[in-house]
Order: structure tokens, then sequence, then C-alpha cells
């Protein structure tokens, strides 16, 4: 691996940002641009910690590396902030899909939640829409630029309250219209996905698509309930299963492991893991296993055959990008094109999509990564 005069990184000759990938865990109110932040506050009359954008980035990027899921989460509050008018929805739905496909992404899912946009007078719908419109904005305005990308909201109800049967109905009814699937989001831990059953039980009635953010702040319990109650076809982080898993044995490289019953489900049922490293590393979720990225489980469940899937979670808080995440990889785990490239086929064949259009993805993929 080796960086050039910009940053690039290049692996076996490859500019990792050129490569084609797919991103499946990015929160809207997780990636915004520090000087969007700035502009949009003055505008508003919100008060931010640092004026210049250099300055305010590592703000976040200082603030998030808690080693907490609760204190991580108290970052978004100014993001939140400045979220609030159809202006700033649309603007930040744009940079967000702009600054994707910079990074040499083709296909991305952008999960938020609307109602936590709803302080100066918009509705549901208001705000989804906004963050529509300016989703494609941000495809046409790649296009233009040579960028190929396609967008779809993963529309989000926060655990923590009661409004997740509200939200799964305003995620179906945009079916078709930009939204491709439902999470929940938040503090995980004492909010389990079966507070939220009713939802669940109406989106599994629709055959709308879901994923849930378990694994990261709670453990074997919370996965559980996210399959059970969620019947979520993915896993939001999921890096605590490697819980569920005993290593019996380890020479060299060769290790022997010993599955619970739930890793051998996520494993052998190919249920996708939404992991982040970065994020991961900041919020103490592998604190188990350490405190470098060389700690993280993903090696150990990638060698496993779990489906893995590299993600960003927050590009703000995290101040990185899916290039850069795949970069720390490599330099972990001495990871080549070919790990690369499976971990881009995972995230294709996981993305909410017709089969057709995710087949696709595959063969984009294929082609970039052999030219």
């Amino acid at each position: 691996m080796s960086i050039d005069a910009n940053g690039d990184v290049t692996v076996q000759g490859a500019s990792l940002r050129a490569l084609p990938k797919v991103s499946l865990h990015d929160h809207l109110d997780g990636a915004l641009r520090p000087a969007t932040i700035i502009e949009l506050a003055d505008a508003i009359g919100v008060d931010v910690p640092e004026t210049d954008p250099r300055r305010l980035g590592k703000w976040f990027a200082s603030k998030s590396d808690s080693g907490s899921l609760v204190d991580y989460l108290k970052t978004f509050d100014l993001a939140i902030a400045v979220m609030q008018t159809k202006e700033g929805l649309t603007r930040v739905a744009r940079e967000f899909v702009q600054d994707l496909a910079k990074d040499g992404v083709i296909y991305g899912e952008v999960r938020w939640a609307p109602e936590q946009h709803l302080t100066r007078g918009l509705s549901l719908d208001d705000a989804v829409g906004a963050v529509q419109q300016g989703i494609e904005e941000g495809e046409d305005a790649a296009d233009r630029a040579g960028h190929s990308i396609r967008v779809g909201q993963l529309i989000t109800a926060m655990r923590q309250t009661d409004r997740a049967r509200e939200i799964a109905e305003l995620a179906v009814s945009y079916r078709g219209r930009g939204a491709v699937g439902f999470d929940i989001a938040g503090p995980e831990d004492g909010f389990p996905p079966s507070n939220h059953r009713a939802a669940f039980d109406y989106l599994a009635e629709n055959f709308f698509p879901v994923t849930v953010h378990a694994g990261e702040a709670a453990g074997l319990e919370s996965i559980r309930s996210a399959l059970l109650d969620g019947r979520a076809l993915r896993l939001g982080h999921g890096a605590r299963i490697a819980e569920d898993l005993q290593v019996v044995t380890q020479e060299g490289d060769e290790v022997q492991v010993q599955f619970g019953d739930l890793a051998r489900w996520v494993r052998d049922r190919e249920i996708p893991l939404e992991l982040s490293p970065s994020s991961n590393l900041q919020t103490g979720a592998i604190s188990a296993w350490g405190k470098t990225l060389a700690d993280h489980p993903f090696d150990l469940l990638y060698q496993l055959g779990f489906a893995v899937t590299v993600n960003v979670d927050n590009r703000t808080m995290s101040a990185t990008s899916l290039t850069r995440e795949l970069a720390l990889l490599v330099e972990a785990f001495e990871y080549d094109l070919d790990d690369l490239e499976t971990f881009q086929f995972n995230a294709a064949s996981a993305a909410f999509l017709p089969v057709e259009e995710r087949e696709e993805l595959v063969e984009m993929i294929g082609q970039g990564f052999s030219g």
C-alpha cells in the first residue's frame, strides 16, 4: 500500500478511491461538511464551538473519540440543529451524495430519522421530501461530473421514543419514491428491538426490508432481538456477534473456533454485518477485544465466512471515508484487492434492491476491480 502526494491510497497499483464501492451504513446527520454546518448555523442563529471548518472538523473527531456510544451520540446535537429546514435538509442530502460519488461509491444507502427534524415546522412528509430532493440533485450533479451513483433512503426510527410504528408507515408510504428500507437507531443498550415489535410486524406484513442497529453498544441479546423481533435482513454493526465465538486453539494463522447457535445462524444464513471499523473503536463496540484496529474482530469474522461489509457510520464524527476505512483495514490485516473486492461483493449482495439491480452492481464491481 502506498499514498501519493494527493493523499490517494494505492493497493497493488490500483487507486482505492477510484475503485467502485457500495456504502450501506452511513448516517446523514453524521456526514455534514464542517463548512456547511457553519454556514447553516449562521443562517438560523445556532451557536457553533468553532467557526473555522478545519477546527470544527477536529472538534467533532475529538468529541466522538469517547469509547461510549452515549457520549458519541451527543455530537449529533449540533448537526441535527442545522437540519431543521427544507433548505438545510436538501443541501445536506445533496452534498452527502456528491461526497460519496467523489469517493468512488456507486451505490449508497443513507439512514436518518425524520422525527428529529421537525422543530422548525416541517412535517414528516416535508422532511422526507426535502431529503429526496437533495439526493436527486446530488445524483444529477455527480452524473454531470462523470460519476454514476444511486442512493436510497433508510427511514429510521429512534429506539428511545414511541414513534416507530408511525415511522414504519412513513417508510412504506415512500416505497418507490426513494425509501428502500427501515432502521432503528439511537442508544441501543436498554432499548431492545422488541420494544418496537408492532412496527416490525407492520413492516414484515408489507414485505419492507429492515436493518437494525444491534451488536454495537449491547451484546448477543440485542442481536437476537433484531433477528427475532425485528426480522432484520442485515445487522447494523453486529460486531459483538463475536462474543458468541470461542477460540479453542490458535497456532499461527490457524484458528479453531467453537460457534454458539446465534453466531452459526448469522454466519450460515449469510446475514450481512454492517461493520464500521473506526466508529467501532470510537464507541467502544470492540473494547472486549482491544483498543486498536488490529484488535477488531473484523478479520476473525471474515476468515470464518461471515458476510462482512465495510462502512463509515459517520464520516464527520470519525473524520473518515469509505476509502480510508478500506485503507485502514489493509494496513491492519494486510488485505489485498481480492479481499477488498469481496467486501464490495458482500455489500452489493446485501443492498436493499431488486435482485436484478444487485447483480448489476456486482458486475460493475467486478469490472472495476479487474480493470
